[in-house]
């Protein structure tokens, strides 16, 4: 279920943990209201601000190194997994859209519907949504939902740091004794306003693509997926409107045949 930690990607996580807990030292050292109810014995606050951050550390662990999705490269596991065994094949209704399963010319398995092959991680990704640089490893059906748990998270630790370090700054005559004194403090409010901005972008953009069933990779490229690329401009074959996307997202654990859902909503249509 999780790769190997030492494996692709080391560097990145490293990087992330030890800029987080840098981050989290600095508004520890100087005179924020971290500091401060801290020198008071008032240790709610600072407590539940570590905590938070520690669980936003453990969020990026699990997203970066759960298995995504990979599709199995065993016949017998891919037909489990479809939930489309070779004598039922018959049994799907037949619609408008016409599609066919593919092979991944790459891993040399047979993709199900919504799976694309990933060149970095060289394995086909079941429900994919894009491979993430930050986590070093692909979104798709496994850890989607724990990624946008995750953003969530990572933008409450971010706001709440950007927060304390407004709070930490000092006065000072001169703009020179200003940045001497708060120079290291505005850096990191620097970073944290940058990564805050990001992230608040990343997860509007995934809670709006979640709420119409479609996927990045899907919203990006879809006149070049041959399942998408004969339906209409406004046309979303898995969309089951907005409230029952966000339940089944969030709320449903079993992996979904997509294959029935696209053949279901063309029958449907007819």
């Amino acid at each position: 279920m999780f790769k190997n930690v030492f494996g692709s990607g080391f560097l990145v996580r490293t990087a992330h943990v030890i800029l987080t807990w840098v981050i989290t030292l600095i508004l520890f050292l100087h005179d924020t209201d971290l500091r401060r109810q801290e020198e008071l014995g008032e240790l709610t606050l600072p407590v539940l601000f570590v905590l938070l951050v520690l669980v936003s550390v453990l969020l990026y662990f699990a997203v970066s190194l759960m298995d995504p999705g990979f599709v199995p490269s065993v016949d017998c596991d891919l037909q489990f997994t479809l939930g489309i065994a070779e004598e039922t094949q018959d049994m799907i209704p037949q619609s408008t859209k016409s599609i066919r399963l593919r092979r991944c010319g790459r891993c040399l398995v047979q993709q199900p519907m919504r799976s694309k092959h990933c060149q970095t991680c060289q394995h086909c990704v079941r429900r994919y949504d894009h491979h993430c640089p930050w986590i070093e490893n692909c979104v798709g059906e496994r850890n989607h939902r724990w990624f946008v748990l995750y953003l969530a998270v990572q933008l409450v630790v971010l706001l709440w740091g950007l927060y304390m370090a407004w709070s930490g700054f000092s006065h000072a005559p001169t703009w020179q004794l200003w940045l001497r004194s708060n120079g290291v403090l505005l850096g990191a409010a620097a970073a944290v306003a940058v990564l805050s901005l990001t992230v608040l972008l990343l997860l509007g953009s995934h809670l709006y693509l979640v709420s119409l069933n479609t996927t990045t990779w899907e919203f990006m490229s879809r006149h070049r997926i041959s399942y998408l690329k004969h339906c209409g401009a406004d046309e979303n074959p898995f969309d089951r409107g907005t409230l029952r996307n966000l339940w089944s997202f969030f709320c449903i654990w079993e992996p979904v045949v997509w294959e029935h859902v696209y053949f279901k909503q063309g029958n449907d249509t007819v």
